[in-house]
């Protein structure tokens, strides 16, 4: 039976990212370290050959998508978005941790919500939008291998929500430019609603005969 295997991959670094403020639908740019940093990681590591890479619609995972997967073609899917964070969009912790709100919303659940923003279940439910947008898409193109460019957060819940085995979400954090491998079959998903979670992403380079001689 045919597998589709996808590479979902969370987007380098903004300077939101790096001061510590939280950004969700805001659409920021990498920051220039973030990119010198996946420009790196393509040096050190090997990252998949991929007939599509179907990103967030938004600027960091486009670029993102760009530096891993050059001449690749992009499909934007606008479920693939970070969770709307409301009123906690683009502060710190630090300037948070006096609300009443926002210590109800770290201590999480799935209606959990940020003044103005998206619940955990909101979210997670375009997240299978987007999932399956992306298989059936797959399917139909008769495609057996894609990236996926998203965010933290969403790369979490998909992984937690819809992945075999299961794993406790805290364990499926991804750095910057790295991720997981999935795949998934037609009858798995139509099923199941699931896939199956291969390992990390990229891969460890192993170096040639050529290579050890420098």
């Amino acid at each position: 039976m045919k597998g589709y295997r996808i590479s979902v991959l969370r987007h380098g670094m903004t300077e939101a990212n790096e001061k510590g403020i939280y950004i969700g639908s805001t659409d920021l740019p990498l920051s220039g370290k973030g990119a010198a940093e996946l420009a790196a990681k393509m040096d050190e590591f090997d990252y998949p050959s991929v007939h599509r890479v179907y990103t967030s619609p938004l600027l960091r995972c486009r670029e993102s998508a760009e530096i891993l997967f050059p001449e690749t073609e992009l499909v934007p899917v606008d479920d693939l978005r970070e969770i709307d964070l409301g009123e906690f969009e683009n502060k710190s912790y630090e300037q948070l941790l006096g609300r009443e709100d926002y210590k109800r919303w770290l201590k999480g659940g799935k209606d959990a919500r940020p003044p103005k923003g998206e619940s955990l279940e909101e979210m997670t439910a375009r997240t299978y939008k987007a999932l399956h947008a992306v298989i059936m898409d797959m399917m139909e193109s008769g495609l057996t291998r894609a990236a996926m460019i998203t965010h933290a957060g969403i790369i979490s819940n998909m992984l937690s929500c819809f992945g075999l085995p299961k794993y406790d979400p805290k364990y499926l954090n991804a750095a910057p430019g790295e991720g997981f491998d999935i795949i998934v079959t037609a009858q798995m998903w139509l099923n199941s609603q699931a896939f199956e979670i291969l390992g990390y992403c990229p891969y460890e380079r192993i170096p040639d005969d050529e290579d050890e001689l420098y």
